[in-house]
Protein backbone atom coordinates (compact mmCIF):
# COMPACT_ATOMS: atom_id res chain seq x y z
CA UNK A 1 0.00 0.00 0.00
CA UNK A 2 1.47 3.12 -0.92
CA UNK A 3 2.26 5.85 1.92
CA UNK A 4 1.11 9.06 1.26
CA UNK A 5 4.50 11.14 1.92
CA UNK A 6 4.97 14.73 1.93
CA UNK A 7 4.93 15.11 -1.96
CA UNK A 8 1.69 13.82 -2.05
CA UNK A 9 0.76 16.93 0.57
CA UNK A 10 2.44 19.22 -1.33
CA UNK A 11 0.34 18.08 -4.50
CA UNK A 12 -2.72 18.81 -2.36
CA UNK A 13 -2.29 22.30 -1.45
CA UNK A 14 -1.33 23.56 -4.88
CA UNK A 15 -4.36 21.43 -6.32
CA UNK A 16 -6.53 23.42 -3.54
CA UNK A 17 -5.41 26.78 -4.40
CA UNK A 18 -5.72 26.45 -7.94
CA UNK A 19 -9.17 25.03 -7.76
CA UNK A 20 -9.79 27.86 -5.08
CA UNK A 21 -7.85 30.51 -7.70
CA UNK A 22 -10.09 29.38 -10.47
CA UNK A 23 -13.24 29.72 -8.22
CA UNK A 24 -12.47 33.03 -7.27
CA UNK A 25 -11.49 34.64 -10.78
CA UNK A 26 -14.61 32.84 -12.48
CA UNK A 27 -16.65 33.91 -9.38
CA UNK A 28 -15.72 37.74 -10.20
CA UNK A 29 -16.43 37.08 -13.78
CA UNK A 30 -20.14 36.16 -13.33
CA UNK A 31 -21.08 38.32 -10.88
CA UNK A 32 -20.10 41.00 -12.36
CA UNK A 33 -21.52 39.77 -15.57
CA UNK A 34 -25.17 39.81 -13.87
CA UNK A 35 -25.65 35.88 -13.01
CA UNK A 36 -25.75 34.29 -9.85
CA UNK A 37 -22.52 32.70 -8.65
CA UNK A 38 -24.28 29.73 -8.27
CA UNK A 39 -23.66 28.90 -12.47
CA UNK A 40 -20.23 28.38 -10.99
CA UNK A 41 -21.79 24.72 -10.08
CA UNK A 42 -21.58 23.86 -14.00
CA UNK A 43 -17.90 24.35 -14.36
CA UNK A 44 -17.27 21.30 -12.09
CA UNK A 45 -19.78 18.96 -14.77
CA UNK A 46 -17.48 17.45 -17.87
CA UNK A 47 -20.05 18.64 -20.65
CA UNK A 48 -22.34 21.25 -18.98
CA UNK A 49 -19.04 23.27 -18.42
CA UNK A 50 -17.91 23.83 -21.92
CA UNK A 51 -21.72 24.51 -23.20
CA UNK A 52 -22.12 27.38 -20.49
CA UNK A 53 -19.15 29.09 -21.01
CA UNK A 54 -20.68 29.15 -24.65
CA UNK A 55 -23.36 30.84 -23.57
CA UNK A 56 -22.18 33.14 -21.55
CA UNK A 57 -19.81 34.02 -23.95
CA UNK A 58 -22.54 34.84 -26.63
CA UNK A 59 -25.38 35.85 -24.50
CA UNK A 60 -26.70 39.46 -23.66
CA UNK A 61 -25.20 39.79 -20.26
CA UNK A 62 -28.16 41.06 -18.08
CA UNK A 63 -25.75 43.61 -16.41
CA UNK A 64 -24.84 44.79 -19.47
CA UNK A 65 -29.25 45.22 -20.34
CA UNK A 66 -29.18 47.48 -17.15
CA UNK A 67 -26.67 49.79 -17.86
CA UNK A 68 -28.59 50.61 -21.43
CA UNK A 69 -31.58 50.95 -20.10
CA UNK A 70 -30.74 53.28 -17.24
Amino acid sequence: MPSFGVAHLVELIVFVLLLWAFVAIFGRIVSRAGYSRWWLITLFVPVLNVIMLWIFAFADWPAARNRSAA
